[in-house]
């Protein structure tokens, strides 16, 4: 991964300190959403609320979903990006991605962590939360270049309902 960074991989920020030898840590920025009402619809841009985490930690509550996102910018070119949780985080009854640990040829962005626990938990900004690593690509593929969470800024809370609009 170490010799591909800067060509087909690029992490901004980028610390030697976060490569692993199959994978390299991402960092949980300060910053959750949360949605607002507890039923939730497809077709419809749910509203959402913004938390900070405190240096100092913030409790989450199993039964809610928060969206995070990593502190880390990446891009990849030729290469698949696969998102896991890390093993230590696991044990502590958190799960960073519901279903989204799979990424783009192309993916240009800040990955979206879909944020469970399964009791209480305190978190804390900056630690290292997930890991990325990367799948080799066999044969011809298109490159992922626009779509709903391409080029993203921060946080992405579902936008699903887009899909509606263009089925309509």
């Amino acid at each position: 991964m170490a010799r591909r960074m800067g060509t087909d991989i690029a992490i901004d920020p980028y610390d030697p300190k976060q490569l692993n030898p199959n994978s390299y840590n991402l960092r949980l920025h300060d910053e959750l959403l949360v949605y607002a009402n507890p039923v939730l619809d497809m077709k419809i841009d749910n509203t959402v609320s913004k938390l900070t985490i405190p240096s100092d930690g913030l409790q989450l509550e199993p039964g809610r979903l928060y969206l995070g996102r990593t502190m880390e910018h990446t891009r990849t070119d030729n290469l698949v990006p696969m998102l896991e949780g890390r093993s230590s985080i696991g044990r502590l009854g958190m799960f960073v991605h519901v279903t989204a640990g799979f990424g783009d040829v192309g993916f240009n962005g800040y990955w979206t962590l879909e944020i469970f626990v399964v009791q209480p938990l305190i978190i804390y900004p900056k630690i290292e939360i997930c890991q990325i690593y990367y799948h080799h690509i066999e044969g011809d593929y298109t490159t992922y270049k626009k779509g709903k969470y391409q080029n993203n800024e921060g946080i992405q809370p579902s936008k699903m309902f887009q899909d509606f609009k263009q089925n309509e």
